[in-house]
């Protein structure tokens, strides 16, 4: 009791010095914290949070604003060609400003804030387990000028039980495409077609995949990604993405 007493009188002797040294700052709106503790947020950004809930459809995940969990009418219209899409956030509140800072500013701090903003999402256990998590890959030559992909790190920080079944290098870019954010609808169907490829045209017969990028919009992305992985051999294939946007 007495060595277990001493360990946590050190632990918080620590914690206060860190804070004394290293002041933490919102993320969000950059005001002033108290501590340093995860999430990384004042009162306010965090209240303006909205975490993936029920009710929503059980396919694609799309929130809804009230009822029982169902089909949306465009999954019951379009096959999505996944088995599963979920989010941890939507993208609003402090949310775009920690996945801009990461994706375009190099920041890593937000990584833990996301990790832990995942885990209070619960969001995790509406997965199955997978035999492989693969990230939105980037064009060699994006990742280059960007020296990381994004979403290969939001799934190292967010799965770490998971992360020796990361494989970065499986689902490849094969051709450049301009950034979704310039386009819409149709646009980005056709930008993105044929973009995807497996290295080496591997096998994935009866795999369970797990595809992790940052951000849903009209899920181009992914359900590109996901025809890849079918055609592959994959067995089942969920899609988590960090936040949807609305």
């Amino acid at each position: 009791m007495t060595a277990r007493l001493h360990i946590s009188l050190a632990s918080s002797l620590l914690a206060g010095a860190r804070d004394l040294l290293f002041p933490a700052f919102c993320l969000g709106c950059g005001c002033p914290l108290p501590t340093g503790s995860l999430p990384l947020l004042c009162p306010d950004c965090r209240g303006s949070l909205i975490f993936g809930r029920s009710p929503c459809c059980t396919c694609c995940g799309l929130p809804f604003a009230a009822g029982s969990d169902h089909l949306c009418g465009h999954c019951l219209r379009n096959q999505p060609g996944f088995d599963l899409a979920r989010f941890a956030l939507h993208y609003c509140g402090p949310v775009p400003r920690l996945i801009q800072d990461l994706k375009f500013h190099g920041l890593t701090t937000p990584l833990a804030t996301m990790a832990c903003l995942v885990r209070n999402s619960g969001v995790a256990r509406h997965l199955a387990e997978p035999d492989l998590l693969l990230p939105v890959p980037l064009h060699p030559a994006r990742l280059r000028r960007r020296g990381f992909n994004q979403s290969l790190l939001i799934a190292r920080a967010c799965f770490p039980r998971w992360r020796s079944r990361i494989d970065p290098d499986l689902l490849i870019r094969r051709r450049p495409t301009v950034p979704q954010t310039s386009l819409t609808g149709t646009s980005r169907r056709r930008n993105l077609r044929g973009a995807f490829a497996l290295y080496r045209d591997r096998r994935l017969d009866n795999r369970r995949v797990l595809l992790v990028d940052d951000v849903f919009t009209t899920g181009s992305t992914v359900r590109e990604c996901v025809a890849v992985l079918r055609r592959a051999g994959a067995v089942r294939v969920e899609v988590f993405t960090l936040s949807r946007s609305l």
